[in-house]
């Protein structure tokens, strides 16, 4: 019997150990975890402006290629690639000397018409009454018409025969019909005149045609001739640029175009000016959208002149959709990114103390030491955890306490 109670002891002792190290796991499992010390800042509320980046480019003001309505020999060419020239400065001469010649043909054919109506080369403008042919035509109306009333007097008192006077009254009506052709051809030459005047003038024009000047003030871009070349209507000889001022060129999305509209202040920046800010002013706005791009085109004008913006470039514009917007900010240290999601977590408090709950969100406007926070995820005065981020889960018991608020 002795032998065969100590190994049941032993069994006893055992079971009864393990028993107690059991309880003794379940009690510690069903204690709850040690609060996390954290520090905590604020949600504050925050005055932004919504703005959409956009990218535009420059355009000149005016852009022309030069040429003539006449053909010609290059004679000479008095602006070069990238220089500046003024409205009115010459830019191509042409070789006159045939439109000189032109001209002068065209003046003496005016004179040789003036001479047939009496007038000389100085009397261009003069509109005569009357030709050498006239004053002879009405003379021979004149004594026509005497002859016939004295015939017709005589005729009824009988001191002439009726043959004599048929003859006098168709001489008369021939002189009248004679003198109305004077007119008639007194009214030919003065339109054929007016004609030779119009050819004067063109031949002059085109002899002015023949010296190239800028339309506007501008610079060179581009030369297409040399002095030598002969060419013909219409030619281009440069390419003229007008760079002041410039013009803003953005593609506005549909979902922003209620945004902009004649007289809206555009911001942008170029990689030409680092750390530069420009500004531009809406003046035309396309009257419908791109139907493929889904787009508005607007164009801006510069407000400022810099040596540093040309045409061609491309710029980052600022398009302000809506100003003076409430938002809350928190510090950027609230917010925690992993795995391409960006998480912040606000202190509650509850029965048993200090909790976090977990929050994801979308960022929004970065101002700064703060970062928005939309969708209404906070109120303003909510606690948010600014450390130990990585640690921390959602429900899981803090011990909170609170940081200084960032500049922002």
């Amino acid at each position: 019997m002795n032998r065969l109670l100590v190994p049941l002891t032993l069994v006893a002792l055992i079971l009864a150990g393990c028993s107690r190290q059991s309880a003794e796991k379940k009690v510690e499992a069903a204690k709850p975890p040690e609060p996390v010390s954290i520090l905590t800042a604020a949600a504050e509320a925050r005055t932004v402006e919504r703005s959409l980046a956009v990218t535009g480019s420059l355009h000149p003001d005016e852009t022309v290629t030069v040429s003539s309505e006449v053909p010609g020999r290059v004679v000479s060419i008095r602006a070069d690639f990238g220089q500046y020239v003024r409205k009115g400065d010459v830019i191509v001469e042409l070789d006159k000397q045939e439109l000189s010649l032109q001209v002068d043909r065209a003046k003496a054919s005016l004179a040789q018409a003036l001479a047939r109506v009496g007038l000389n080369a100085s009397q261009e403008e003069v509109t005569p009454e009357s030709t050498p042919s006239m004053r002879q035509a009405q003379a021979q109306l004149d004594d026509a018409q005497s002859k016939f009333e004295r015939a017709e007097r005589l005729l009824k008192t009988g001191d002439i025969a009726r043959e004599r006077f048929t003859e006098l009254e168709k001489a008369y009506i021939a002189r009248k019909a004679a003198f109305e052709a004077t007119r008639d051809d007194l009214r030919t030459q003065l339109a054929t005149i007016a004609a030779l005047r119009a050819d004067v003038r063109l031949a002059q024009k085109r002899l002015s045609d023949a010296t190239v000047r800028a339309p506007f003030d501008g610079t060179v871009s581009q030369k297409h001739v040399s002095p030598g070349q002969y060419t013909k209507e219409n030619t281009a000889f440069v390419t003229l640029v007008k760079t002041n001022p410039l013009r803003l060129r953005v593609e506005i999305p549909e979902p922003a175009t209620g945004a902009v509209k004649v007289g809206t202040e555009l911001t942008f920046l170029t990689g030409a000016a680092p750390g530069a800010e420009f500004h531009a002013v809406v003046r035309e706005l396309n009257p419908s959208l791109d139907p493929k791009a889904r787009s508005l085109t607007a164009e801006a004008r510069l407000r400022e002149s810099d040596s540093r913006l040309r045409p061609g470039m491309f710029v980052q514009v600022s398009l302000v959709t809506q100003k003076a917007e409430q938002v809350v900010a928190v510090p950027r240290n609230a917010l925690y990114t992993i795995a391409g999601l960006t998480k912040l977590f606000t202190v509650e408090q509850g029965p048993n103390g200090e909790t976090v709950k977990e929050h994801r969100i979308v960022p929004g406007v970065d101002l700064g030491a703060l970062v928005e926070i939309p969708g209404g995820v906070l109120r303003v005065g909510d606690r948010v955890a600014v450390s130990r981020l990585p640690q921390l889960s959602n429900n899981l018991p803090v011990q909170s306490r609170k940081t200084a608020a960032p500049k922002g």
